[in-house]
């Protein structure tokens, strides 16, 4: 299944809108029940202040009614096995569990699985807020 999450990330990573990097990236969610949610990363003139190919992906995630985070893809055009930023790592992880599966890819599929616990072990957590 891992592979589908990844076309739908490169589907995603073709409309993004990086006019100044030049560093087009796209993210897949997959929901427990099946639902895949897709973001592309988009810049704007006042660089940095755009939003990764994560962070739209979670937004239409909340939008399309949550849920549970089986999976996620993260697929950049120029750099394999680009992992989200720790801003975004922090972000996914509000909404993951620690087994969650994130799929680092390359331009032909998935190159490496890794869990959102390998990518941020002692990530702040929401629910110690309660």
């Amino acid at each position: 299944m891992s592979h589908d999450l990844f076309e739908a990330a490169k589907a995603a990573m073709a409309k993004a809108y990086a006019p100044y990097s030049k560093f087009p990236v796209g993210a897949a969610i997959r929901t427990e029940d099946g639902r895949v949610f897709t973001g592309a990363n988009i810049e704007v003139a006042s660089y940095p202040e755009g939003w990764c190919a994560e962070t739209t992906a979670l937004g239409h995630y909340i939008m399309g009614g949550g849920g549970k985070i089986v999976e996620i893809a993260v697929l950049a055009e120029r750099m394999a096995k680009c992992s989200p930023c720790g801003g975004c790592r922090q972000r996914l992880a509000e909404f993951c569990r620690p087994e969650t599966k994130l799929y680092l890819c390359d331009n032909t599929g998935v190159a490496e699985t890794v869990t959102m616990s390998d990518m941020l072990p002692y990530g702040f957590r929401g629910d110690i807020l309660k």
